[in-house]
């Protein structure tokens, strides 16, 4: 079946893009512009029809790509419009018209690439991370990815173990030839050397995922400790209710921030304090929550209670901010490590900011090693590192050689199914589905 789907944004535009890919890709371009194919990979400007052949619904640049050098690895067609919602509406309709073809679904286009093995899971996803990436350093990542590297360096991994599994088995399956003996033993510091290299790998404190997903910052303290006047002064707009009033913020309030190149996502929350109304009493228990799976937690009091609050005993982890400093006439003696802020003033802003963004580009710092950047990938790392530890221990104690050759196998396949080179059709769902709908 030939899917096609509108691959640049909803919405009005100067230019459109609408893909095609399949067999009847070659028709639906003779069949929009009554005219032959033109030349590969080449631009042509022609009038595009629906079922009225009299009237175009627009004039667009064609391009002709055929398989099995395009993206997909089928043949492909683009369609470069005018944006307007109507022409897109009335090309999308005339393709729908044309037997054989139908609306892609979500990711349909880049699966159909993977199918083909124009590209790997990683890359795949790669190129999902690259349309959702917001800042510089999250764009760099996903570029790194959807190139190959983080896939290279799980197949180099893979390969080295197939060789080792290949000397292994050859023990086995041939030893009545006139093999040299213990064709294994020297591939055993190999696989000695790769299991250190995976366990470094999975020491990242998740540096990958955090890039990819955000560093989380959430703002704690007791009500009226300043948090939603902060998060409004660092997201530079009103994005919470400011007020006297007690308990005013009592769900959780999100702001996504670009700080040195880095995401980060600044979460305000309710006050902490016993008692209250149902309502405030959960919003409570959702800043705890949240509090706890923090990357760093702002603790903010009013300098007016300073005395004796605990939220004013930071923790090495958290950060420390003295607020209202206004309101206080000369100096004010505070505790190790916080920061005295005013935002009506500013005061206290910058160092703030310089402490985030020591604190962000630190956890996050971008490695010459492709990163860890999806759970999955941890997991089947995980599982290959145990199965390597237990190959290791069985060669040391001379175990069964297919039990060891076994556990080789299952390490192997572990490294596949992150590439997609083994048993990943569970997977392919779920991979593909986080995609839009027209890549």
């Amino acid at each position: 079946m030939t899917i096609y789907a509108l691959s640049s944004g909803q919405g009005v535009a100067g230019i459109a893009v609408v893909r095609v890919s399949g067999s009847a890709a070659s028709l639906v371009i003779e069949a929009l512009t009554g005219k032959a194919l033109p030349g590969s990979r080449r631009a042509s400007v022609r009038a595009l029809y629906g079922e009225d052949r009299e009237h175009p619904i627009d004039r667009g640049m064609v391009i002709w790509m055929p398989g099995p050098g395009s993206f997909t690895g089928e043949d492909m067609a683009e369609l470069h419009i005018h944006g307007g919602i109507a022409v897109v509406d009335a090309v999308l309709t005339a393709i729908g018209n044309i037997e054989g073809c139908r609306l892609a679904e979500p990711g349909e286009f880049t699966r159909r690439a993977f199918d083909s093995g124009r590209l790997d899971l990683t890359e795949a996803e790669g190129i999902a991370d690259l349309i959702s990436a917001e800042t510089e350093v999250q764009r760099q990542q996903a570029v790194r990815q959807m190139d190959g590297a983080l896939g290279a360096l799980y197949e180099g991994w893979r390969h080295d173990l197939v060789q080792a599994l290949a000397y292994l088995e050859a023990d086995l399956d041939f030893a009545d030839e006139e093999l040299p003996e213990d064709l294994f033993g020297p591939m055993i510091p190999k696989v000695v050397a790769l299991r250190e290299t995976i366990a470094e790998h999975l020491d990242d404190d998740h540096r990958g995922e955090r890039l990819r997903d955000g560093y989380q910052v959430v703002l704690v303290g007791p009500p009226n400790a300043g948090k939603s006047s902060l998060i409004n002064a660092l997201s530079k707009r009103e994005v919470a209710i400011v007020s006297d009033i007690a308990g005013t913020t009592r769900d959780l309030i999100e702001v996504h921030l670009n700080l040195a190149g880095y995401p980060v996502t600044l979460v305000d929350t309710a006050g902490l304090r016993d008692g209250g109304d149902v309502i405030e009493q959960e919003g409570v228990r959702r800043a705890r929550e949240r509090a706890a799976r923090a990357d760093l937690t702002l603790r903010l009091c009013d300098v007016s209670v300073m005395g004796g609050n605990s939220f004013c005993e930071s923790r090495a982890e958290d950060l420390c901010l003295v607020t209202k400093m206004d309101t206080v006439d000369g100096k004010t003696d505070l505790p190790h490590g916080a920061i005295g802020l005013s935002v009506k003033t500013g005061a206290g802003m910058d160092q703030l900011l310089a402490a985030l963004e020591e604190r962000v580009v630190g956890a996050m710092q971008v490695q010459d090693q492709p990163g860890i950047t999806r759970l999955r990938h941890r997991e089947a790392l995980k599982q290959c590192q145990a199965h390597l530890v237990r190959a290791l221990a069985g060669a040391e104690m001379d175990q069964d050689s297919e039990l060891v050759a076994e556990d080789l196998r299952l390490a192997a396949r572990a490294l596949g199914r992150i590439t997609g080179r083994v048993d990943v059709e569970d997977l392919l769902d779920v991979i593909f589905t986080d995609f839009c709908i027209g890549k």
